[in-house]
């Protein structure tokens, strides 16, 4: 979790008791929960409209592909085992003659 450990939590929530008050950190607490819903949703329609506007082949889109250095590994990925499963095939075709041993 954004690589937060336990005690940090609880250090984040005392700090927070401290500074915002024990009277006002549940409007708070539910005022960041529906601002985190909020950032979410319109992160997840923008994902949506770039999915439609992309068209087919990019169903399974995701947020995280679109960083350009996980992108380029995607595709580079793609181009090198297009050629891998071809010599396989070219393998499994090409047979020796043991007379011709």
């Amino acid at each position: 979790m954004l690589g937060i450990g336990g005690g940090e939590i609880v250090g984040l929530l005392l700090l927070a008791l401290i500074l915002i008050g024990p009277d006002k950190l549940p409007k708070f607490s539910a005022d960041f929960a529906r601002l985190i819903r909020r950032v979410r949703d319109i992160a997840q329609g923008a994902t949506n409209d770039l999915r439609d506007n992309l068209g087919a082949g990019y169903e399974d889109l995701k947020v995280t592909d679109l960083h350009p250095k996980k992108f380029i590994t995607k595709h580079i990925n793609e181009a090198l085992a297009e050629p891998t499963g071809q010599i396989q095939e070219l393998k499994k075709s090409a047979k020796i003659d043991p007379d011709l041993l």
